[in-house]
């Protein structure tokens, strides 16, 4: 059944009694041509490319909890593609031209939302690195502005600009940047590849990666073995755990990610803005909560929960940005895993387990990359070959030398 306002008003007439489940509960196969390890965002936008733009046979996602569960459902739901790097602005950019078209795609409303992002400059060395990266967006055909402290004041005028601290001086703008709602997209995946004949395989845990004679050929779950042709790993930030399963060492290092939502209030901030003095950013969703976030936890941790120093620290620069935050009640908090690689940048490629491949490393950048890491892990599994705006995501650019540092923060993964 496709979605659409005629079938919202027939089902209304109805009693809502005709909707059928967004996707099958399917049971594991024997054997599958694909397998991808891990339902989040990644794993789903994979499956649902391989079964739409390739010629690929049966495919399962198996994820060992619910879809939604993982850091898809646990962030701050940005997309952007306002990078500086060669190795960056072409992929970012595909994902949010993906993101422009994803819900007639998918037929789904992932309530997507381009309300604009402002990264807000405090000095004159930040105004001049905003300005080189806002070139290069422009370079690369990528919309940008660069606003000065009057410009920015008319369009927002609820920042603290005189604070002598923190003084606001202006803004690098991207207008088609904005906002998704996150376990939305995983559903609209879930669903869009479940109608193309794709297993989804939700409560199914990976405990093992068969491999022989330097050949992957399935994998082991706890509802049993399951064979595969080619095996693709998509897990986040258990991506060190996983890959360790078939003998991998990776780059990557976990570190809890806290997000935070206020209680709902009318409508304040109609865009994304970012605190450029501190590790600080917020939005307002469609039920009036103030959703923000910060730093990761410096230290490595698996736990999807938050701690009061994060919380602290988030709070102090939301404060020094908008003073007017002290009045709003903090409503909860959640706690996504990143996996954290040693420049900043993702991982798009084969391992060296023939027909394994690997998805991770997205440190910050995991939701706003959805559609364009899906698109172009499916892509590299099928046809063995990197997509053209994904060649740089290489597994061997730390050994080479060839790394895509955007943030310029060096070998230390919790400063990315």
């Amino acid at each position: 059944m496709r979605y659409s306002a005629l079938s919202v008003i027939t089902q209304a007439l109805r009693g809502h009694t005709g909707w059928t489940p967004a996707w099958r509960k399917a049971e594991p196969a024997p054997h599958y041509d694909v397998v991808i390890i891990g339902g989040g965002g990644g794993g789903l936008a994979t499956a649902y490319y391989l079964a739409k733009n390739h010629s690929v046979g049966r495919i399962a996602v198996l994820e060992k909890g619910w879809l939604g569960n993982g850091s898809i459902g646990r962030n701050t739901t940005i997309i952007r593609s306002n990078y500086g790097l060669p190795g960056n602005i072409p992929f970012y950019e595909f994902s949010m031209k993906l993101w422009e078209g994803l819900e007639q795609d998918i037929n789904y409303n992932a309530m997507v939302s381009q309300r604009g992002i402002f990264n807000i400059y405090h000095n004159d060395a930040q105004r001049d690195a905003f300005a080189r990266r806002g070139n290069a967006m422009r370079l690369h055909g990528v919309d940008a502005e660069l606003l000065d402290r009057a410009a920015l004041r008319r369009e927002i005028p609820y920042l603290d600009y005189d604070n002598a601290r923190f003084p606001v001086h202006g803004a690098l703008v991207q207008r088609r940047a904005g906002t998704a709602r996150h376990d939305a997209v995983a559903w609209g995946y879930a669903r869009a590849a479940d109608a193309r004949g794709v297993d989804i395989i939700e409560n199914c845990e990976v405990t093992g990666i068969d491999i022989a004679n330097g050949v992957v050929k399935g994998v082991q779950t706890t509802r049993g073995a399951i064979g595969a042709g080619k095996v693709g790993i998509a897990v986040a930030g258990a991506s060190s755990l996983v890959a360790a399963m078939a003998g991998l060492r990776l780059p990557i290092e976990s570190h809890a990610l806290q997000a935070f939502v206020s209680e709902g209030l009318k409508p304040l901030i109609d865009t994304v803005v970012t605190f450029g003095a501190g590790h600080f950013y917020i939005s307002q969703s469609d039920k009036g909560g103030l959703v923000f976030g910060g730093d990761i936890e410096g230290y490595n941790s698996y736990a999807a929960r938050g701690n009061l120093p994060t919380l602290e620290d988030v709070c102090e620069g939301g404060i020094a940005l908008m003073p007017m935050l002290g009045r709003a009640r903090l409503l909860r908090s959640w706690g996504g895993i990143m996996d954290m690689t040693m420049d900043g940048s993702p991982i798009i490629d084969k391992t060296p387990v023939r027909n394994l491949f690997f998805n991770g490393g997205w440190c910050y950048g995991g939701f706003k990359a959805t559609p364009a890491s899906g698109y172009c892990f499916a892509h590299l599994m099928a046809r063995e070959e990197p997509h053209p705006v994904a060649c740089a995501y290489r597994l061997d650019r730390f050994a080479a030398g060839r790394l895509i540092d955007e943030k310029g923060a060096g070998a230390q993964p919790n400063l990315h």
